[in-house]
């Protein structure tokens, strides 16, 4: 499974991930987006996405574990990736028929997101 991770810019970017190369994934309260953090299995790989005034998908990570010990709290540890090339925003997204059904565009709150193989494929440029 591949996910999309979104993040507010000013609090944590792809660029602080940049830096850091790696991170721990956790503050998300939502059940549906903590669930899909319990799901995650090593060497997923994961679109980073800036909501605020981005709206876009910026760069890709990867998981590198998974601690759900505190199935409320599970905490990923993440590993930079690469920056996407041309970023996709949620207007080209949203336009495209692949994503109709998708959370991303269904539930846009949700702050962890599901994605098929050929979406993460579109969102990265592969």
């Amino acid at each position: 499974m591949d996910y999309l991770l979104k993040t507010e810019p000013a609090v944590y970017s792809f660029a602080d991930l940049e830096r850091e190369k790696t991170t721990i994934w956790d503050g998300v309260t939502n059940p549906a987006a903590v669930k899909h953090l319990r799901e995650m299995k090593p060497a997923e790989r994961l679109v980073i996405y800036h909501t605020g005034d981005e709206k876009s998908a910026v760069g890709t990570a990867s998981v590198v574990a998974v601690d759900a010990s505190d199935p409320r709290t599970p905490q990923v540890k993440i590993k930079v990736g690469k920056a996407i090339a041309t970023p996709k925003t949620l207007g080209e997204i949203k336009a495209r028929a692949a994503f109709a059904e998708s959370p991303l565009v269904r539930q846009g709150r949700l702050s962890v997101v599901p994605l098929t193989s050929a979406q993460y494929a579109w969102l990265v440029g592969e």
